[in-house]
């Protein structure tokens, strides 16, 4: 098939366009910059230039391929503000994407996330995601649009990834944290430090949008998550270890000074369950986890982990 995905560049997407590869599919590459657009030639994927604001070309280029994954979100602007307009430019691209698509029966695979679906229980894919007209809500608004895409002839399927996607060369969650312990000389958790993370490695979250791609029946909801949940406190206990600072815990009034923008995510307790998706697609995870990844000790070699 010939598969185009956007965010191919990008940290899912540069383990994702390989992996394609390597099973026989064609990978038609979105890219904003030159830069993006060399790594993706040099993968062996076909370049379309342009971005995720551009829904003609999104459109068109959809229109002319086997299937779509949709990466890209606009995580630097969610992150410095405006997590509204992220979503909404979002949003509009999912739409465009199933305007192209509708009464095809071609695939189209949406990534999104796990964090907050079920704050401190084990969700699983049949749980719903809270909408309750909170600017983060409006990306589950997306999802469930997605989803509704296979009333309209769409193979949709919705990819809902651990808060952590790890692997060397990370620069996300992990990183931020590891770079957080080295510039304030502690490594640092919330609380008792009890609260978890579902995670996943990179390699093995490609291998399931591949798998998505592939044989996801229309309407599907997936969970990228290889551990059901990490405890903060064990991933900061392995950081002050590799950095030789204590550990300790960070009281709540103190946690947007100490963690910035990190801070409104790392408390949260979102352990999930994948255990559907790795029967329906026969995915199964053999990537190191998230400590044994931390024990390796990329996140703390080089300027990997500087905040």
């Amino acid at each position: 098939m010939r598969i185009f995905v956007t965010g191919a560049s990008g940290w899912i997407g540069s383990a994702l366009v390989p992996e394609l590869i390597d099973a026989g599919h064609q990978v038609l590459g979105l890219a904003r910059s030159t830069t993006s657009a060399e790594a993706l030639t040099a993968a062996g994927a076909e370049v379309v230039r342009g971005t995720v604001d551009d829904l003609d070309l999104l459109g068109t280029t959809a229109a002319a391929s086997d299937g779509v994954v949709h990466l890209a979100f606009k995580h630097d602007v969610a992150f410095t503000g405006d997590y509204k307009g992220a979503a909404e430019a979002d949003r509009r691209a999912v739409d465009t994407f199933g305007d192209a698509l509708a009464g095809s029966d071609r695939p189209f695979v949406l990534a999104s996330g796990l964090a907050g679906l079920k704050p401190g229980q084990v969700s699983t894919e049949r749980d719903l995601p809270t909408i309750d007209g909170s600017p983060t809500s409006l990306r589950a608004v997306t999802s469930t649009a997605a989803l509704a895409l296979a009333s309209r002839g769409v193979r949709s399927s919705v990819v809902r990834l651990a808060p952590t996607c790890h692997g060397e060369g990370d620069n996300g969650f992990i990183a931020t944290l590891v770079g957080i312990a080295r510039a304030k000389g502690v490594s640092g958790y919330i609380g008792d430090g009890a609260n978890r993370w579902a995670a996943v490695h990179r390699l093995d979250a490609a291998r399931l949008f591949r798998l998505a791609v592939e044989k996801a029946p229309g309407g599907a909801v997936l969970h990228g998550a290889a551990e059901e949940g990490v405890a903060i406190r064990d991933v900061a206990e392995v950081i002050g270890r590799h950095l030789d600072v204590p550990v300790t815990s960070v009281a709540p009034e103190a946690v947007t000074e100490h963690f910035g923008w990190l801070g409104a995510f790392l408390g949260l307790d979102a352990p999930a369950s994948s255990a559907l998706t790795q029967e329906s697609m026969n995915w199964r995870p053999t990537r190191p986890d998230l400590l044994e990844d931390l024990a390796k000790g990329h996140y703390f070699s080089g300027s990997a982990g500087t905040a």
